[in-house]
């Protein structure tokens, strides 16, 4: 069956530029503490959480991991909701705002996985998705 009905327009997160070298500053000092302090000073900043979130899934803290994925995750529906979205459409990777948000979307997935929440750990993956294929895509390379 053919969808009649139009697609709602993508929507785009808005940029940060203090967070964003805030973010850029704990990259170079490369601690969970600089990051920590990002998240901190830029709560409802997807990105600092995103990058909390795989540091600790890498690190095989899969329950820390899962907490910051969804704190982020939870702020990042805040602003698309903010920013126009209705719950449904594109949340394009290609706008680099959005990569937060959608990169929390991918840790809670895993991070689900791994402790057994397989329904949820299916609808975050297939909530990014639909978000952006792109994203699921560039991000299971990772």
């Amino acid at each position: 069956m053919q969808n009649l009905l139009p697609e709602p327009p993508a929507t785009r997160l808005p940029v940060n530029d203090e967070a964003d070298a805030a973010l850029a500053a704990a990259d170079e000092a490369g601690t969970d503490e600089a990051y920590a302090n990002v998240a901190a000073g830029f709560p409802t900043y997807s990105a600092a959480w995103a990058e909390l979130a795989a540091r600790a899934f890498a690190q095989g803290q899969v329950v820390t991991a899962y907490a910051y994925a969804r704190t982020g995750y939870h702020r990042g529906l805040d602003q698309l909701r903010r920013s126009g979205w209705k719950g449904h459409g594109p949340v394009p990777w290609s706008h680099e705002a959005n990569r937060g948000f959608l990169r929390c979307l991918y840790v809670l997935s895993r991070a689900a996985d791994e402790i057994g929440e397989a329904d949820e750990a299916a609808r975050c993956a297939q909530f990014l998705r639909d978000c952006d294929p792109e994203a699921a895509d560039a991000l299971a390379s990772n």
